[in-house]
């Protein structure tokens, strides 16, 4: 059976917000279609998309798996998931975006249970940003389209919709239960919300504070080990700050202006040491902020290799990987996700180390892939930590897949030097090892580098670029690094690493370039 669609494509409405987030893809989607394109009846959810679109948003194969990472196709085509969560059983809850439904996956059986909203209007689609589960059985999660907060009771199996306060231009997008209360950033209302909710008949109460930077985003928050809220307010391009709130007054502590660089920082969190952590999802980088000195450390994560951009047409001239939302794992280590290059990174602040996991479905309608195979990104746009497992969704792949941080790696890297003082001009070399830590020889190892400083300040050369790794002992590689002449002064952050099709694994070294004699 088929219909036609009249009036205008929500299609439209989605890619137009997903590059207003500057987050969704080096390379825009296939265009919309002719408001008048066919489409096929199915009697699923695809049916919100005409034809032409289902593959863009609908996904274009099964789920896949690698040695890391395992995937699961959700049974009901063309759902969209986006935000996920964890319960203290070890089920994972992800929101629909084009049912307007929560899922719960049991990784046990490995079975899937959807629970159908009965007040979300038909056909209707909604970015569902955030989630979290709340300890009296409950599990949360924001609706931009209808400026709601919803909850989904497990025990009752049923939902109940909240307003969220709004003067016709909010959106509700993060969502972190804590304690009493939930925290919502407006992403667009220029406000960070909390929301008490009602233990009696008095109703929930919200409880505004307006951001600092007018006509601003107000992105992502988390708490500190004082009980106090940071979050990022920004104009793209623009400047913004990094707000502290006292949680207690609900005052603000300090606003503290972002460093050159750092344009759309979306994602934060805080760790054990009280240092906030920020993803730029414009750029290769993100950031720490150590509040005791007050000071800003760039870290950049290596390129997106070509499965994820493609570049047929030869136009992706600065591919980036866009780090979105960060969080904190058991073991103090930072987990992000990379959505233009596909990946899900864990970098360990102690080491300084990190490891980059590539996501095995890929959909070529959002990458430069005419005849390119095995290219394209799955979205993956939200993720949850539970213990050493990491559950993230594929928004146009309609999967949710895991990886497994406890499967052994390929190999680890190791430098002789990690700290080093270089004039203008001047040049060095260090020995880096891939040392192999399986029995099994390994082809095809890449070796990559790059770095945080602009405009060529520093050149990293090596005497080789691919090699074998041999299992009877490490490959040592020789890498000079050369400060240019004309180099602006500062401490930048090389990350030097190696590469197969599957993990990236690096290791960063400071470099700080100073003028005249030391």
């Amino acid at each position: 059976m088929k219909k036609q669609i009249k009036g205008t494509i929500a299609v439209i409405g989605f890619g137009s917000l997903l590059l207003f987030w500057a987050a969704a893809a080096s390379v825009t989607p296939t265009a919309p279609p002719d408001p008048n394109t066919e489409v096929t009846i199915t009697g699923t959810p695809a049916d919100n998309y005409p034809d032409a679109q289902r593959a863009v948003f609908c996904g274009t194969g099964s789920a896949k798996s690698n040695t890391f990472i395992k995937e699961y196709k959700i049974p009901t085509d063309c759902t969209q998931p986006l935000a996920i969560t964890t319960d203290p059983q070890g089920n994972v809850w992800f929101a629909q975006v084009n049912t307007g439904n929560i899922a719960k996956f049991d990784p046990k059986s490995e079975t899937f249970t959807e629970y159908e909203n009965e007040a979300w209007p038909e056909g209707a689609r909604s970015m569902m940003w955030g989630m979290d589960y709340s300890p009296d059985g409950s599990i949360w999660f924001t609706d931009e389209a209808f400026d709601s907060i919803w909850r989904f009771s497990i025990g009752e199996g049923n939902y109940q919709q909240i307003n969220f306060p709004s003067d016709g231009d909010s959106l509700p997008q993060r969502l972190q239960v804590y304690g009493s209360q939930i925290i919502i950033n407006d992403f667009t209302g220029n406000k960070i919300t909390f929301l008490q909710v009602a233990q009696t008949d008095e109703g929930n109460k919200f409880l505004s504070l307006p951001s600092p930077v007018n006509g601003s985003f107000t992105g992502g928050f988390a708490v500190d080990k004082n009980d106090n809220l940071w979050y990022t307010n920004w104009i793209f391009r623009g400047g913004g700050v990094l707000v502290n709130i006292d949680q207690q007054s609900y005052s603000v502590i300090d606003a503290i202006e972002f460093p050159i660089g750092l344009n759309t920082p979306n994602g934060l969190v805080t760790d054990d040491d009280g240092n906030i952590w920020l993803t730029d999802t414009s750029s290769n980088f993100f950031f720490s902020y150590e509040p005791e000195d007050t000071t800003f450390t760039r870290y950049t994560t290596s390129d997106p290799t070509t499965p994820a951009f493609g570049n047929s047409t030869g136009q992706v001239k600065s591919p980036i990987t866009r780090p979105y939302w960060i969080d904190l794992d058991e073991q103090g280590r930072l987990v992000f996700n990379e959505q233009t290059a596909n990946r899900i990174a864990i970098f360990d602040p102690k080491t300084e180390t990190l490891i980059e996991y590539m996501v095995p479905s890929k959909n070529p309608n959002w990458a430069d892939c005419e005849q390119i195979e095995d290219c394209g990104l799955a979205q993956v746009f939200d993720f949850s930590i539970d213990g050493e497992k990491i559950w993230f969704t594929e928004w146009v792949e309609n999967n949710i897949g895991v990886l497994d941080t406890s499967i052994q790696l390929p190999f680890k890297v190791e430098s002789d030097n990690t700290k080093l003082t270089l004039k203008k001009g001047e040049a060095t070399t260090l020995i880096f090892q891939v040392i192999p830590l399986t029995s099994s020889d390994i082809p095809n190892v890449k070796l990559i580098s790059t770095d945080t400083a602009g405009f060529s300040d520093i050149e990293i050369e090596s005497d080789i670029t691919e090699f074998q790794l041999n299992s009877d002992g490490p490959r040592v590689i020789q890498i000079t690094i050369t400060t240019n002449e004309n180099a602006l002064t500062g401490t930048h952050k090389v990350l030097i690493g190696a590469q197969t099709d599957e993990v990236t694994i690096s290791k960063y070294v400071t470099v700080t370039i100073v003028s005249g004699e030391f």
